[in-house]
This record gives structure tokens, sequence and C-alpha cells, in this order.
């Protein structure tokens, strides 16, 4: 898969760019936004390992880049950033008028229902397709952590617990944790998914966790005045899910805060350092297993 540059800009001494390129998963044209540390005193050959940040709705893949503050600390840390887009889009791609189905509305899903199965295979495209790109053309290892914020907090919970194989560990912003229970996520998935609600079970959070046979390293950070906290977000489902299987989470309450980018602007840095705390780590092996909450403390 070939790569168009769209945008590139200098950011703490690493640069900040924007790509095009024909997703053959989507069958349409997807745009992502990488951040890359500068290379100057690293080793030649060396390899970086990467954090996929998933947005939420009515975003596009610059909403974190613009907003979250993140490419400090990530420069810092010698973590590069990637930014994929929420969803497939463009004329032949279908839509709703509504903010929270359609295009920038994607769930991270695999649709099978019409009109959106065509395009909406947005859990391959985040799981499969956008990694082998990423891998094969920028200086990227393969150690991966995932996060994301609403419903990119939701796809971030679900694709982290669906493939701890895959990513070092998962975090979240104010995540969607039982989009079966919650307006945004009933509509959403009976769209995309039909009525078989056994199937909405494979992209629910708090299902997945007691289904979890190897446990992650999982943070998330939560807004006490986020106006969407009671009816869509729900933490408290998956907390307590999470503890009736003896998941270990740590979920952080922020008295004053909301479901806004200032929100993650305040707390990027200690999302970024967990994250570090295991990418960085000699052995992947040591934190895919026998991991319990005390791992959590030095954070």
């Amino acid at each position: 898969m070939s790569l168009e540059l769209v945008s590139g800009t200098k950011s703490f001494d690493g640069l900040q760019q924007q790509y095009r390129h024909w997703s053959k998963v989507l069958s349409c044209p997807m745009q992502f936004s990488i951040f890359l540390p500068q290379t100057a005193d690293r080793e030649p050959g060396h390899r970086y390992p990467v954090l996929y940040w998933l947005s939420g709705l009515t975003c596009t893949d610059e909403n974190f880049s613009q907003k979250a503050g993140a490419q400090r600390m990530a420069a810092e840390l010698g973590i590069v950033l990637v930014m994929p887009d929420t969803s497939p889009r463009g004329m032949d791609v279908a839509d709703d008028p509504a903010d929270d189905l359609g295009q920038g509305a994607g769930f991270y899903v695999n649709a099978t229902q019409t009109p959106w199965k065509q395009h909406f295979q947005m859990y391959d495209y985040i799981v499969e397709e956008l990694p082998l790109l990423i891998e094969a053309n920028f200086p990227i290892n393969q150690r991966r952590a995932i996060s994301g914020h609403s419903m990119g907090g939701h796809g971030a919970l679900m694709i982290g617990l669906r493939n701890p194989e895959r990513y070092t560990s998962i975090s979240a912003f104010s995540p969607i944790c039982n989009p079966m229970a919650c307006p945004w996520g009933e509509k959403a998935l009976s769209a995309y998914l039909g009525a078989d609600t056994t199937r909405w079970e494979e992209y629910d959070a708090t299902v997945l966790v007691g289904r979890a046979t190897l446990h992650r390293p999982l943070f998330i950070s939560q807004g006490e005045e986020d106006e969407f906290l009671k009816q869509q977000l729900r933490p408290e489902a998956l907390q307590m899910a999470a503890d009736a299987c003896g998941y270990p989470i740590r979920l952080e309450r922020h008295t004053g805060y909301d479901h806004s980018y200032y929100f993650i602007a305040s707390f990027i840095e200690a999302h970024l350092r967990f994250h570090a705390d295991f990418l960085l780590r000699n052995r992947l092996e040591s934190t895919l297993v026998h991991f319990t909450p005390d791992l959590l403390k030095p954070w």
C-alpha cells in the first residue's frame, strides 16, 4: 500500500505528519496522522514502540494531534503516536444525518448490515491493516499499546481485551464502557450488526473483560463533570464486571473535569507514562501474565 504525504511539520524535534492511503479493508481512501520522535541521538536502525490512539464521535485523525498536547511527552519517551480516522469517508460511503452513526462514527466494529458492511470494517482496519502499513513504512517495532477517548475509548478497551497478545497495555479517557446498555451503543450496534445481541457482545468491554484469559494493564480516566457519564459511559458497569472476574483495572475519577480535550490534555502525560512503563520494558512477556494491582503502584 502506497502512502501519500498530505502534510507535515516539526514538533518537539520530531515530525507531525498526515498521510493518505487506499484501504483495501474499507474499500475507500483513508487518512491517518502520525508523530515520529526525532532520531538524531538514536543509534542507527533504532525502531520505536507505538501507541495507537482512537478518537471519538465526530472526530477525525487530527483532533488528538492538534488538541491533546501529547507530542512533547511522546518525544521525551521515544514513542510513536498513530492516530487513525474514526470511520471510512467519501461520497460513496454510507452515512446518516445524525452525528452518532455513519461517517465519523464507525464504533470500531466490522459491520454486517446493509448499507454499512461494504465500507465499515473498522475493527479489521485498526487491528490488522493499519499496523501492517505503519510497520512497513516507518521505524516501528512490534511493541504496541492502545488508547482512546469516548467512542475511541470503547474501541481501545474492546480491541485491547480481544487482542491482548498484540498490545502491551490499554488505556482510555471517558470511554463508552458498556455500549450494549447505552443509547449511543444501542443505536450503533443495532445498525451495524443487526438485532442479534450476541453479536454485540463481541464489541462490549463489560462483557469481554469477563472472558479475558490474558490480563493486560488497563487504565481509565473519567471526569466527574462529564455530561455523558451516567447515561452513555457507564464505567461502574465495567468496574463491577472486572471486580467479579478478578481483572485488575485502575479507574481514576477526576473532580470538576468534563468530556472535552481539556480533560485529555490535563492527564495525557500520565497515560503516556503508563504505556511507556510497558512499551519500553526489555521483555514483553513480563506484562502478559501474572498481572496484579501491585504493578500499578509505580505509575
